[in-house]
């Protein structure tokens, strides 16, 4: 089969074209006729070398989001069949082949049936940030209806659809941009106010839509200083969820106000394969989110192909993207 190949890591020059073998079905597993992938962070990490503890061995196929066909299906595998159109985060970590290549082995615990109202590349733009807003929100924050969530990095990947999550539990949502572009966008997902943190301070906004008293859950998906402004816009006995920690911090604030910090590494349930289960269980909440009309993928205008996998990434590298960066298979 065709694949874009890294032997060593590096920029995007080490996406090689090549011809490998097509995998091998074996128990627990399908084999995912590739329609469409996306690009998130984490594949630019992998490619480049910057986090060899979740890296797959070299020579490698990288990515993990993934939407296709089942080809074939492996022993004890009973909730698809040859046929059944999938979608899920299912490789190209430690362990494990990626979706930059026709087919694709994954683990049938990291998929769900694909939301038959959108396109293939659609539902390639949703799984990694869909499981990481779900843990998030639901899963660390405890979201419930009626509550005020602020939202970091409204028309980021993870952003984007947080927000349409939030909304869909019946949560008040406030979110921050940067542009004006991004505040039109992120008022169409369905955000009640949208701040421009470039125009107003932490206090600013806390007193102008909280009165002073700070918003009981904080989602940041932006991190370093920005997850201490995250500790000042939280209220008292508030709860802070954050997806990049790596990072150090005053935690004083914590102390003063009782805050709860969670960290959500979605990673650790693919790494760690007793866990890959509740990656399907969310995977199939999502979906029904999809169906419902209440959650849909913001995807750049800019669609790759399978051989433009390193414009792809130097794409995403160079911040210039509004949402999903997605590739489509044309091999």
């Amino acid at each position: 089969m065709k694949a874009q190949l890294i032997k060593e890591f590096g920029d995007v020059s080490v996406f090689q074209l090549a011809e490998i073998a097509k995998p091998n079905v074996c128990r627990g597993h399908v084999l995912i006729k590739v329609g469409a992938t996306s690009v998130n962070p984490i594949d630019t990490k992998v490619r480049s070398g910057a986090v060899p503890a979740a890296a797959p061995s070299l020579p490698a196929v990288i990515h993990g989001d993934v939407a296709g066909v089942v080809a074939e299906v492996g022993e004890g595998v009973t909730q698809f069949k040859v046929g059944d159109e999938v979608f899920g985060c299912a490789g190209g970590f430690k362990g494990t082949g990626g979706a930059l290549a026709e087919y694709m082995l994954a683990d049938a615990r990291l998929l769900a049936h694909k939301p038959q109202n959108i396109s293939m590349e659609e539902a390639a733009a949703i799984p990694l940030v869909a499981i990481t807003a779900w843990e998030a929100l639901f899963e660390k924050g405890k979201l419930r209806e009626g509550q005020d969530v602020l939202i970091h990095g409204a028309t980021g990947g993870v952003g984007h659809i947080a927000i349409q999550l939030a909304k869909w539990a019946g949560a008040q949502v406030y979110t921050t941009v940067s542009t004006e572009n991004k505040l039109k966008l992120a008022k169409q997902l369905g955000a009640d106010a949208v701040i421009n943190y470039k125009e107003q301070s932490v206090q600013a906004y806390v007193d102008q839509y909280t009165a002073g008293k700070g918003f009981s859950l904080v989602f940041d998906t932006v991190g370093g200083e920005n997850l201490d402004r995250s500790f000042e816009a939280a209220a008292l006995n508030g709860s802070v969820v954050a997806i990049a920690a790596r990072s150090s911090h005053d935690l004083s604030p914590l102390h003063s106000k009782g805050l709860s910090l969670h960290v959500v590494f979605m990673l650790l349930k693919i790494l760690n394969e007793e866990q890959r289960k509740d990656h399907g269980r969310i995977l199939a909440e999502i979906a029904k989110v999809v169906e419902e009309g209440e959650l849909r993928p913001l995807v750049d205008e800019q669609i790759f192909t399978f051989e433009d996998a390193a414009n792809a990434h130097q794409y995403l590298e160079s911040g210039k993207a509004i949402g999903k960066i997605v590739l489509k298979n044309e091999w």
